[in-house]
């Protein structure tokens, strides 16, 4: 059998990962899918079919195993960001009009980046953050109560990390209901459409035009009038003469908003619904919260992965996983399938708060792309949880979350609940 042969019959019988019509498979059925993949010797390559994904991209070999996501990450000079994370790569265009992300950098400029927004995240301004983020937990908990919405996803998942990072940065009242439909427009666009067809990272130009012009405004009047705010520190230059220009900061922002946001909402309604469908797990977290919530956070990010899958790109050859991988190749980093390797995890489809050790993937696999939001997002959802377990009032899902067909983010579009009987 030749190497095309193989790589033929390995599309078809573990499913084709460049076609549009895998991602709308059940996720159980996509999850069997990676795991045949890690019993193979080597990634396989999957090309997309020319007429049925043309946005899809480029041919990738997929890395479905721990060990290689985890190399792959923590070796950024042989598997680069640049020239694009997700797919298709961002145009020309994109870069000039509306700055690079930090998600598409490399070396010295990624890291220079990283470097002046982490040293504006002082202990001051984190501390500030925890008691506002208890306070915001809390009033939406009240809210819900008060008000019994039928729907979990507006009513706290998105609300809460949406109003930490826009208190955080510092933006007015007045933008954020528009800033909030922005960015579900915006994260609309990576998904599948019911032609078949995948939407695509980035396509939201008018929504990140829109946040941008907003951020450029409050970067003109925060240099005027400072405030105690992260836009006010990113803005103004330290001793070393560092700080965001404008662009930087609008980049900054639509990262921040879209990946922040989206990830933490995700993960908030995917431990709801989690908690819900174990109830001894629900009841093991609420009888010792304080003892028990670490472990359930991260157990929730290993079993959803909000992100599935980031790209890179190869510059120099490299083996890796039974395969040598050569310059301008393209691999797909697929952390949804590195979270259920049974050769790190035992059961890994078991949803567990207790497991330990829990090395999983879901805040990507080290390196120097590692989520600069780890502590946000870890706070947030105990937070909430916090809020959601130590109540009288009993709050249920009625049904199961509505997922988005994505490639991308394994995104809940609305998650149906009812108030219970009181806890007596």
């Amino acid at each position: 059998m030749t190497v095309t042969d193989q790589v033929s019959d390995d599309r078809a019988a573990h499913r084709d990962l460049a076609d549009p019509a895998f991602w709308q498979l059940p996720r159980p059925e996509r999850l069997a899918a990676f795991a045949r993949l890690r019993e193979l010797e080597a990634p396989v390559l999957f090309t997309p079919r020319p007429g049925t994904a043309r946005t899809s991209g480029k041919p990738f070999y997929a890395l479905v195993r721990h060990a290689d996501v985890m190399t792959a990450s923590r070796t950024p000079k042989v598997f680069a960001s640049a020239p694009g994370a997700t797919t298709p790569e961002p145009a020309g265009w994109a870069k000039a009009l509306f700055g690079n992300s930090m998600v598409n950098m490399d070396g010295a400029e990624h890291a220079a980046l990283r470097r002046i927004i982490s040293r504006r995240f002082t202990p001051r301004l984190l501390a500030a953050t925890e008691e506002n983020i208890g306070r915001l937990a809390g009033r939406l908990v009240d809210e819900m109560i008060a008000e019994r919405p039928g729907d979990f996803m507006p009513s706290a998942a998105s609300r809460l990390p949406l109003e930490v990072i826009c208190d955080l940065m510092g933006i007015p009242a007045e933008h954020r209901p528009r800033i909030a439909a922005q960015i579900d427009h915006a994260s609309e666009q990576v998904g599948v459409e019911r032609r078949g067809r995948l939407r695509i990272p980035g396509r939201g130009t008018a929504s990140l035009a829109m946040m941008q012009l907003v951020m450029a405004r409050l970067a003109r009047e925060r240099r005027r009038r400072p405030q105690d705010d992260l836009v006010s520190a990113l803005v103004r230059a330290d001793v070393d003469g560092e700080g965001l220009s404008s662009r930087e900061l609008g980049a900054f922002f639509s990262l921040l908003l879209v990946a922040g946001v989206e990830t933490t909402r995700n993960a908030i309604a995917h431990g709801v619904s989690l908690l819900d469908r174990h109830p001894e797990q629900r009841e093991l977290l609420r009888s010792d919260f304080e003892r028990y919530i670490g472990g359930a956070v991260e157990e929730i990010v290993r079993h959803s992965t909000p992100i599935i899958q980031f790209r890179r790109t190869v510059v120099s050859e490299f083996e890796l996983g039974g395969r040598t991988f050569l310059p301008g190749e393209k691999v797909a980093l697929l952390y949804a399938s590195a979270n259920r390797d049974e050769a790190v995890f035992t059961r890994p489809d078991l949803f567990d708060i207790t497991r330990s050790p829990n090395p999983h993937l879901g805040y990507g696999g080290g390196g120097p792309h590692h989520c600069l939001g780890v502590h946000l997002a870890r706070l947030e959802m105990t937070a909430l949880f916090r809020e959601l377990l130590t109540r009288r009032t009993v709050i249920r899902r009625t049904g199961e979350p509505r997922l988005v067909d994505s490639n991308f983010d394994n995104r809940v579009g609305s998650l149906p609940l009812s108030m219970g009987p009181t806890v007596t």
